[in-house]
């Protein structure tokens, strides 16, 4: 592929809104920022994209390096503008995170982030080219992300959506974000206080739960040089963290300690939902191994066994 450079970057965007204070920030930076992106990044982005997709999954490479970069730091853009949307920090959850070696490195608080509506949120995505979604139905792991979970008294009851709480977004072949949910399920499908409050990985930021991702711990440029969790559809179906190498089945002897504590269903979890749905079999054991034993794992290269 020889697409070039695209002509602005979300960085700029990302740190405009780090550094911004006070109301009005979509008029004051997010457009603007949009109209300098105008029609060459959007076709750059939606190119790049779809040649991305269209690579093997043996991870990116050269050109494939800079088009996923860009895609993380869009990522991050769209993770802080979706801040003032999510459930309040639960105090126990709030003040762990706080000594995490995990926590983002940024100087605001999740409340310090300027806020925009969601009908703004949609104007800047859908202007880049994105297409929103809303899914209805039965919960999907490839498109919904739980924000709230309500516990059925029935155990065995299916997780069931039952509402939205923000849109998700396709980049063409590309799942950009999944849709923010709110579910009803028994507590042996999605326990309330780990479906939704358990660490999300693949993920920067989010005001509710501690997240993981692989710009934690690095300093300046390096957080910027994190790869895209790239879930896409192809004519046959789909493609989940399609740059993973590592089966994380057939390689337990290799696995990290605390990634050998999960059972096969659990990793399998991890990798489909971004995060843990119930309380792990091994749960002691983990917990004996180190406090912050749901913060280490390392899911970012597992594919699933089905995949090739």
């Amino acid at each position: 592929m020889d697409e070039g450079s695209s002509p602005v970057d979300a960085r700029e965007l990302y740190e405009a809104l780090l550094g911004h204070d006070g109301p009005g920030v979509f008029g004051t930076v997010v457009a603007p920022w949009l109209a300098s992106a105008g029609a060459g990044y959007r076709t750059w982005l939606a190119r790049a994209t779809e040649w991305l997709c269209q690579e093997g999954s043996d991870g990116p490479a050269g050109l494939r390096n800079e088009v996923s970069w860009e895609l993380y730091a869009l990522s991050r853009v769209s993770d802080v503008l979706l801040l003032a949307h999510q459930p309040p920090p639960d105090a126990v959850v709030d003040a762990a995170w706080a000594h995490s070696p995990h926590a983002p490195a940024h100087s605001r608080s999740f409340d310090g982030w300027p806020a925009i509506s969601l009908d703004q949120y949609l104007h800047l995505f859908t202007g880049l080219g994105l297409v929103p979604f809303r899914e209805a139905g039965p919960f999907d792991p490839f498109l919904h992300e739980i924000v709230e979970v309500e516990q059925a008294e029935d155990p065995e009851q299916a997780v069931r959506v039952t509402g939205t709480v923000w849109p998700g977004l396709w980049l063409g072949p590309l799942l950009f974000s999944r849709a923010g949910v709110r579910v009803r399920a028994g507590a042996r499908h999605a326990e309330r206080g780990v479906a939704d409050r358990s660490p999300l990985y693949w993920t920067f930021l989010r005001r509710h739960r501690p997240t993981v991702d692989l710009s934690q711990g690095w300093g300046g440029n390096s957080r910027w040089r994190t790869g895209f969790r790239l879930d896409h559809r192809t004519p046959t179906g789909r493609r989940v963290n399609a740059d993973g190498h590592q089966d994380m089945d057939a390689e337990e002897g290799n696995l990290d300690p605390s990634d050998a504590l999960l059972i096969p269903a659990e990793r399998q979890q991890l990798v489909r939902n971004r995060c843990l749905l119930r309380t792990p079999h091994n749960v002691a054991a983990l917990a004996a191994s180190d406090v912050s034993w749901a913060l280490n794992f390392f899911p970012f290269n597992w594919r699933l066994p089905s995949s090739p």
